[in-house]
């Protein structure tokens, strides 16, 4: 009994002062009197002072780093948040221990906010100033203003779109620009000189003309806080002058794009994109000033300075990538593009109407590199079917493009025909026309039907024909739209289905004994120009190669995507399953029954002088031959069976197409760009003779030069840089004095455009007055 007592006397009794957190189930914390250890799995890894900041804080990067515990339990065990674990770790990752042992509270010499710049910040704020931009000029961080905006309870009200005040109220003489405040109410910079009682719109040739209330063009903040409230749909530019800005050369373009109507039919159209700063008149502008500097893309905008795009556009900034896909998607919401279209091509063909006797039909193909399932279309450069996206163009007879239109599901030439030639009658009316296509359009029955429809056809003959004799040959020259042409031709009528189509057959004949045989309606025409006119196609090539490098006609907009027909046909994939077996089985036929004839062939007749001894012979191999024709007759019938056409439903689970809006409206404005690049290239023409050779890379670095912008009371003068050589700088001073003769004024302002060439060359010390 004294020994069982004297070895209970062994083990002290346990210590009331020793305390224990429980970490996980491998961890734990003891603290006892001014001492603390951290075990993990019975081996103490930390051992500090309570009161020794820098060692608890390095037990807890420790625990977490080494994976014994997780941020949130060892988080609860110290008695602080995860979030402050977290901030241990990036402390201790970026400066070691030193940075654990820095003292509590807010940094030593970083600068804060004080209270009492709470109204100054307020003021900013309401200003329309990001979060961003108030830190700078306060010299803290934006982490720092976006703590003491919540801590005063601020908050952004936007007004929604739908219900944001878009036209002025009319009638009031004080300011329509604030319907329900007055004079006073207004800030002192947003009152221009003058008369106070102004509105934001004064009218001017039946067109709106915006005012800003902004006198310096580097800080457009006022009309920004306008276009925040819902008071304004589209700022006012204001132009400072300078020297050497860059790209200021596009600006040779506006007189021939306000020509072309796009904003006038832009704005009827479209209307408003709701109050904004970058209204519609400020987003087509950039848009079509983008394609003609060749930023292909919103996402080019990266490349460039907004400071430096915005003077062009009269602006302190251009729009920038989110902005700009923003307007966009805002735009194609409407649905519209293709009415856009249709007006820019009637406006096009009643300014034009001469050059729309014979039009260019023809697919582009845009391949589609991405993860949804799409129709295939076969891709001729390429020459071999992909994921695409078919569109036809309709171009005139110098090549400009008239009107684009995206095809169902890749149908082919001779299925968009029709619909394209409606939409054709209805732009040109009731006077015939030539329509030239390729080959993908050949089709007797369809030829059948535009003639009767009153339209003239030129195509290649396609399919098996005779050789035409070459005694039927001959030379034939002229001169053509200023082009002395010569080939040689044999001219005769050929009749097709059957003698129920009777057309002109006109074929060239090259070198190398080459016939290209030319099917056309037309009798009036001399042969020289139906194969001139043929042979102008070309420059329909031409067109798509140019737009894919230098406007990026190819780029995708975005990779939205729509849902499509579910009832449309497409080829029965079974059945095709079906055919590729056949023509196996039948290979496999064709190689047994050659194997066959050879055995037969090399028999010894000695051996098998009869027929029956030479079936018997190889009995195994006419069994192999019995099968195979019976295998060919069995799939024969099961693909009989099988419809040649199926619902693409039935085929594909999702069906979807690229979403079309976004993209037809970027090539209408690409279209845009295009024609209003080849007026300019008409203009020069008669004053630089390699127009033909690198004409369109003269206009090209005119309108990436940069140039001195010169401003006046009523003129924006552009002074352009020479060119580099003196008969290029002669070209484009031409050019200038050309454009001087139409009074066209810059897109929302009353300032005229003016051109001239820099003092310094020979040709350019006239005045621009």
């Amino acid at each position: 009994m004294a020994g069982a007592i004297n070895q209970g006397t062994l083990f002290s009794e346990p210590v009331e002062s020793l305390s224990t957190i429980v970490v996980n189930d491998r961890c734990l914390i003891q603290t006892e009197s001014h001492n603390r250890i951290v075990v993990v799995s019975g081996i103490v890894l930390a051992q500090y002072a309570v009161d020794d900041r820098m060692a608890e804080t390095y037990a807890m990067v420790s625990l977490v780093e080494q994976g014994w515990a997780d941020q949130k339990d060892v988080a609860r065990a110290f008695g602080c948040s995860a979030r402050s674990v977290r901030r241990h770790q990036r402390r201790f990752n970026a400066g070691g221990l030193p940075a654990l042992g820095r003292a509590g509270g807010y940094p030593s010499g970083r600068p804060r906010v004080t209270h009492s710049r709470e109204q100054l910040v307020r003021r900013l704020k309401g200003q329309g100033l990001s979060n961003r931009e108030i830190a700078r000029r306060l010299g803290v961080t934006p982490k720092a203003i976006r703590k003491l905006l919540k801590r005063i309870g601020w908050h952004d009200h936007e007004p929604e779109q739908d219900q944001l005040p878009i036209s002025m109220p009319s009638g009031d003489p004080n300011l329509s620009a604030f319907p329900s405040a007055s004079a006073a109410d207004v800030p002192e910079k947003a009152l221009p000189p003058g008369d106070p009682n102004v509105s934001v719109f004064v009218s001017l040739d039946d067109e709106s003309i915006p005012v800003s209330f902004d006198t310096d063009p580097a800080d457009r903040r006022v009309d920004r806080v306008l276009a925040c409230l819902g008071l304004l749909d589209d700022a006012a530019p204001l132009f400072c002058s300078g020297a050497r800005v860059p790209h200021v050369g596009v600006l040779l373009a506006l007189p021939i794009l306000v020509n072309s109507g796009v904003l006038t039919i832009a704005r009827k159209i479209y209307g408003s994109i709701g109050p904004a700063f970058f209204g519609l008149r400020t987003t087509i502008v950039a848009l079509l000033l983008m394609a003609l500097l060749r930023i292909k893309r919103p996402e080019a905008l990266k490349e460039h300075t907004p400071d430096d795009l915005g003077r062009i556009l009269g602006l302190d900034r251009a729009p920038e990538v989110k902005t700009l896909r923003r307007k966009l998607s805002r735009l194609a919401a409407l649905g519209r593009a293709a009415e856009f279209g249709r007006a820019l091509a009637e406006r096009r063909v009643a300014e034009r109407g001469a050059a729309m006797g014979f039009l260019y039909i023809d697919g582009h193909v845009r391949v589609y590199h991405g993860k949804r399932t799409l129709p295939k279309a076969h891709v001729a450069r390429m020459r071999l079917a992909m994921p695409a996206t078919t569109d036809y163009w309709v171009n005139d007879a110098a090549g400009d493009p008239l009107f684009v239109v995206t095809a169902e599901a890749n149908a082919g030439m001779t299925k968009m025909l029709p619909s394209i030639l409606e939409e054709v009658r209805t732009l040109i009316g009731e006077r015939r026309i030539t329509i030239l296509f390729d080959r993908g359009g050949y089709s007797p029955k369809l030829f059948v039907k535009l003639i009767g429809d009153g339209f003239d056809i030129l195509t290649y003959r396609k399919g098996r024909m005779r050789r035409v004799a070459r005694s039927r040959f001959s030379l034939h020259e002229a001169v053509i739209g200023g082009r002395k042409v010569s080939y040689i031709l044999a001219d005769q009528g050929i009749r097709l289905l059957r003698g129920k189509l009777s057309l002109r057959q006109v074929t060239r004949l090259v070198e190398d004994s080459h016939q290209t045989p030319i099917l056309t309606s037309r009798r009036d025409l001399p042969a020289v120009e139906v194969a001139f006119r043929m042979f102008e196609r070309w420059r329909q090539e031409n067109f798509f190669k140019y737009l894919r490098e230098e406007y990026a006609l190819d780029a995708l907009v975005d990779y939205d995507i729509v849902s499509d027909n579910p009832a449309r046909d497409v080829p029965n994939p079974q059945r095709i399953e079906m055919t590729a077996k056949l023509q196996q089985a039948r290979a496999e036929f064709e190689q047994l029954t050659a194997e066959y004839g050879a055995e037969a062939f090399t028999n010894p007749e000695q051996s098998r002088p009869t027929m029956r001894g030479f079936k018997v012979a190889q009995g195994k191999l006419a069994n192999r031959i019995r099968k195979a024709f019976d295998r060919i007759t069995a799939l024969e019938k099961a693909r009989a069976a099988m419809p040649k056409r199926v619902p693409v439903g039935k085929v594909v689970t999702d069906v979807v197409k690229l979403a079309p809006e976004r993209k037809l409206l970027t090539n209408i404005l690409k279209m845009v760009a295009y024609q209003a690049e080849s007026d300019l290239l008409h203009l020069v023409a008669p004053h630089y003779k390699r127009t033909t050779d690198e004409g369109r890379t003269l206009i090209q670095s005119a309108l990436t030069a940069p140039a001195d912008l010169e401003v006046t009371a009523d003129e924006l003068r552009v002074v352009l840089a020479p060119q580099s050589s003196p008969h290029r700088t002669r070209a484009i001073d031409a050019l200038c004095q050309e454009l001087n003769q139409c009074p066209i004024l810059f897109p929302g302002s009353r300032l005229r455009l003016r051109y001239a060439i820099a003092p310094g060359h020979e040709i350019a010390k006239r005045t621009i007055s």
